[in-house]
């Protein structure tokens, strides 16, 4: 097929006629598809099932006695704390462990921010007047939900393969006392799949910012999760710090959501010694500490950080052909047409697609009419608003390889009706 923009209006009429016909055709087929959040699907979920096998009375005391059905341990077990930080890279007194979601840890921060302050900060951010935030875009779309909910101006910066366009994050965090935090997915990043290269963190730890409670958001969610024939690399942002001093202008957060399981897994908080005694004073009023018995069991069950690593092979043994075939169900149908591009992830849950500017709602209301439900068109942006109207999501990894193949079809002949409209005026 030729590019279409090469096309003359009387051939794209006659393309779009066909198309159209294929339209109808695939709506018959009655399909009840959704492929709008990054879900692992049901054999990720089972590759856990044996930690629940463990004798439970062998997750009843820690090595140093604590008995974890009681009360204490507020920043979380030492066995779990330890394991967590060999995975990221600290110290045992930089971890705090948290519930089973990383998305609260981030809510509480931001929330008890703005109530009580941060390590360092004069006063409560709410007691500042008007706050921004630095939102890498395309994002993850519950970050900015957060920012939305408690009135925090958001400010998009321009994200590419080596992560946010520094020189503008730099300008924005050195100038304007206002500007209290940045979203960061800096492994393979929801929904690019981009990792900032060494040169960005660096330029994060080098930050010296006008407020002096500005916090780096450093949501690492997908530190583990390699799928493809090669892994990206990560520097580790606190070794970075400690060339600047600064350390504490870092929250990072992870979680074994897509590593156990999503509703009953860890969610772990990393920060600087002199924000985790911080935090913990804070923590001391709100909770008596988080379920103690699961983290045992994860550690039980995992023992190491290799333990981890090894299991998450297994994961991108599952997860490796659904983005190949996803990959190559867009080679085949859209390349050459000049009407989109899309990313190719090496590891992660998403891959992200932009098409002609004015086709991405459309597209999303062309499928969900066919009955295949995609994330909205625009939510990898502030206030669920895409200024070129020309960002997707796709998330391959809940639905199996038949619906795969039967939703990128439909979703590329979408994108072939979306463009052909917008071309044709």
């Amino acid at each position: 097929m030729k590019n279409f923009q090469s096309l003359t209006k009387g051939e794209m009429k006659s393309l779009y006629s066909t198309l159209t016909k294929e339209y109808e055709a695939a709506k018959a087929k009655g399909y009840h598809l959704d492929m709008s959040r990054g879900k692992p699907d049901t054999l990720q979920l089972n590759l856990s099932m044996d930690m629940l096998a463990q004798n439970p009375y062998d997750l009843i005391f820690t090595r140093k006695g604590t008995d974890v059905r009681n009360y204490g341990e507020l920043a979380g077990v030492d066995e779990a704390k330890e394991l967590f930080a060999d995975l990221l890279g600290v110290k045992m007194n930089n971890i705090i462990m948290g519930g089973q979601s990383s998305l609260c840890l981030m809510y509480d921060a931001i929330a008890k921010a703005l109530l009580l302050g941060v390590y360092g900060g004069a006063k409560p951010w709410g007691q500042q007047g008007p706050l921004k935030f630095l939102c890498p875009v395309p994002g993850y779309d519950r970050h900015f939900a957060i920012c939305e909910q408690f009135g925090i101006e958001m400010i998009s910066i321009p994200l590419s393969s080596t992560g946010p366009d520094m020189e503008l994050v730099k300008q924005y965090v050195e100038s304007d006392p206002a500007v209290k935090g940045i979203w960061c997915v800096p492994k393979y990043s929801n929904p690019s799949g981009y990792t900032y290269s060494a040169e960005t963190v660096d330029a994060f730890a080098a930050l010296k910012p006008a407020a002096d409670d500005f916090r780096i958001f450093w949501d690492n969610a997908y530190l583990v999760h390699d799928h493809g024939e090669k892994k990206d690399e990560l520097v580790n942002i606190f070794d970075a710090c400690k060339k600047y001093g600064s350390e504490d202008m870092v929250y990072e957060f992870f979680s074994t959501s897509k590593i156990t399981f999503s509703g009953a897994g860890l969610a772990v908080f990393a920060a600087s010694e002199n924000n985790v005694k911080f935090l913990l004073k804070q923590m001391g009023v709100q909770t008596i500490g988080y379920d103690k018995i699961n983290q045992l069991r994860h550690v039980k069950y995992f023992k190491t950080a290799d333990g981890i690593r090894a299991h998450m092979k297994k994961h991108a043994d599952l997860i490796r052909p659904k983005f190949h075939g996803v990959l190559a169900d867009l080679d085949r149908d859209l390349t050459g047409l000049g009407i989109g591009e899309w990313t190719r992830p090496n590891g992660g849950y998403f891959v992200s697609y932009d098409g002609l500017p004015g086709t991405a709602k459309r597209c999303v209301e062309l499928c969900a009419e066919a009955g295949v439900k995609l994330t909205a068109a625009g939510a990898a942006f502030p206030y669920g608003i895409d200024p070129e109207d020309k960002n997707i999501r796709i998330a391959p990894t809940y639905a199996t390889m038949e619906q795969l193949h039967q939703s990128i079809e439909l979703f590329c002949l979408c994108q072939k009706m979306a463009a052909l409209e917008v071309l044709m005026g």
